[in-house]
């Protein structure tokens, strides 16, 4: 048991009040809780524990809101953070259902928005992103479901079309092994990359006849 004796705003932070019991400093609450004390008032033990559990259940919450404001964020990766900022397991996972409830954490949507952003950026075959989103806590489930919809043919189109030009005066050959293993590397399959390497050896062609010195070559 406990008394109330002090509710003071904190003087950095006008948004939280320093609760103090017996005379002495016992732990922090935001506004809205510390609203429901009053000087005098008796707290139970449990009481004393759930407030200060509510309370580092809030600080998670904001912490998370936070970081996820920097970019979207996958479940995985906000609890990670959590975790490294010392905040209690039971803590966390509060605080990651409340999130997940306000759809601030949504690992389709997160998946959707990581696979468009390479699509436009740095466009990748489905076999790195699978790896990347795996490595970001994705379920399989979900990066099956999320690279279903993506053109990985276009994709791979973009990504060739930013190293072509720079084999005019090589051969045919140079060029699919060159752009080929660029492909292979950025994680498209073979039998993608094989078409989209035929389809701008034909463009490159029709566009300049003499882009390539061996025309003829067409070893792969």
């Amino acid at each position: 048991m406990a008394i109330v004796t002090a509710l003071e705003v904190q003087k950095r932070n006008k948004e939280r009040v320093n609760v103090y019991l017996d005379g002495e400093f016992a732990f922090g609450l935001t506004l809205i809780e510390a609203a429901k004390l009053r000087r005098g008032q008796t707290l139970t033990d449990a009481q004393i524990v759930d407030l200060r559990n509510d309370d580092e259940i809030n600080k998670a919450y904001d912490h998370a809101v936070f970081f996820l404001g920097y970019r979207p964020r996958s479940t995985s990766e906000v609890r990670k953070n959590l975790v490294d900022k010392g905040y209690s397991d039971e803590a966390i996972e509060a605080c990651l259902m409340k999130l997940t409830e306000q759809t601030y954490l949504d690992d389709e949507s997160f998946a959707r928005y990581w696979v468009s952003n390479r699509s436009e950026f740095k466009p990748r075959g489905a076999r790195a992103l699978r790896m990347e989103l795996r490595q970001k806590g994705i379920a399989d489930t979900i990066i099956s479901t999320v690279l279903e919809d993506q053109d990985m043919h276009d994709d791979a189109y973009r990504a060739a079309q930013t190293k072509a030009r720079r084999y005019r005066g090589k051969s045919q050959a140079e060029f699919k092994h060159k752009v080929g293993q660029f492909l292979a590397r950025r994680g498209f399959d073979y039998r993608t990359s094989e078409t989209i390497l035929l389809q701008l050896i034909e463009e490159l062609v029709a566009d300049d006849p003499q882009f390539f010195v061996d025309e003829h070559s067409d070893e792969f």
